[in-house]
């Protein structure tokens, strides 16, 4: 089977693509010893919080998304994860997660020997540059959440979370009337935002009712982006 790095639309950009291309010595036709691929079936925990891992993640395929289960049962997703995403900045150099993940769709996922990532950012400028870019991402997203979540009301908080996740993939994809693929259950967005799913069916009836947007069987038409916009941008 081809390696299918070769074909990744990111291949030529983003972390994984500044990795794979650091050294001459490994073509970039050719499949590194360092690296392994892993299927994730929908709901399956692809990393578990203070478990030891010798990898480096990136998705591949699909969707994921990173959380923390609180001891009193509930969740807080920290962010949403789409191909070509690091699954965090800080797992390059920590061994144990801060944070669990799971598959939201079916995935696929690429894992990198640690040592190996850590011996070629040490080795190639153009590591250290694709790393601060993706930290710079991941701070700037988690800004922008905690922001939403503290000061912001539940319209504002939802309207916010659906702008952000149709930036990274208009970032990925050719959009077309403003339709959006987002396989996400009212259940993700709850524990996304910090609300009850009752709530978020509530705010999601108003948009509906407003005229803002269509959001049913994975897919969020957007009717009115100027409205949205208004209500959940933070500038």
């Amino acid at each position: 089977m081809d390696w299918p790095c070769v074909t990744c639309p990111n291949r030529k950009f983003g972390f994984c693509g500044a990795l794979l291309h650091s050294s001459e010595e490994t073509p970039f036709q050719q499949k590194p010893n360092w690296q392994h691929y892993r299927a994730a079936r929908p709901g399956e925990q692809i990393i578990v919080r203070n478990q030891v891992s010798e990898d480096v993640f990136v998705l591949c395929d699909g969707w994921a998304f990173r959380f923390f289960q609180l001891s009193n049962g509930r969740r807080q997703i920290l962010n949403f994860l789409l191909p070509g995403d690091l699954f965090s900045t800080v797992a390059v150099f920590e061994e144990r997660p801060n944070f669990s993940a799971q598959a939201l769709t079916e995935a696929r996922l690429s894992g990198f020997r640690r040592s190996e990532v850590q011996a070629r950012c040490a080795n190639d400028p153009r590591m250290i540059t694709a790393l601060a870019e993706s930290c710079a991402a991941e701070t700037d997203s988690a800004d922008g959440l905690m922001t939403a979540l503290g000061q912001r009301s539940a319209e504002e908080r939802i309207a916010y979370l659906f702008l952000h996740l149709m930036q990274q993939i208009a970032a990925r994809s050719v959009i077309r009337e403003q339709r959006y693929r987002l396989p996400l259950r009212q259940q993700h967005i709850a524990d996304a935002v910090g609300l009850t799913s009752v709530h978020v069916s509530r705010v999601i009836g108003l948009f509906r009712d407003q005229g803002l947007i269509e959001f049913s069987s994975g897919v969020l038409q957007v009717l009115n982006l100027p409205e949205l916009k208004r209500i959940g941008s933070l500038d």
